[in-house]
């Protein structure tokens, strides 16, 4: 068994705390869906989110998931490059799996499957 990433990113229309909890829920379970994970096989959920996103904070709605309480989750702030994508929540989940690098699922959603159009077309 090896510890893999598995990359995800979605984008909100507005700085709004539904939008935001409803688009991460979203995200997250694409991802478990994607790549057939459950929370007992995740070391960790890394979060961030661009600085125009400040009504909420992602990992609230992952802790009200059944079985994701004691998943170390942790919320960043984006670097703020200019041009870079506006209103993004990015995930980066560790996950403990006897799968390849290339079975790994990573899942683009909304705009920001501009992001990695490679990675969004799988």
């Amino acid at each position: 068994m090896v510890t893999r990433g598995i990359r995800g990113a979605t984008t909100v229309t507005q700085n709004n705390e539904e939008e935001i909890l409803k688009e991460t829920a979203v995200l997250l379970q694409e991802i478990v869906d994607r790549n057939k994970i459950v929370p007992e096989d995740i070391c960790s959920v890394w979060i961030t989110m661009t600085g125009d996103l400040d009504a909420a904070f992602p990992a609230k709605v992952i802790r009200q998931l059944d079985g994701w309480e004691l998943v170390p989750l942790m919320c960043a702030l984006e670097v703020p490059v200019e041009g870079a994508l506006a209103k993004c929540i990015r995930f980066m989940v560790h996950v403990n799996t006897t799968k390849a690098q290339n079975e790994i699922h990573h899942v683009y959603l909304n705009g920001a499957q501009a992001l990695r159009p490679d990675l969004a077309a799988r």
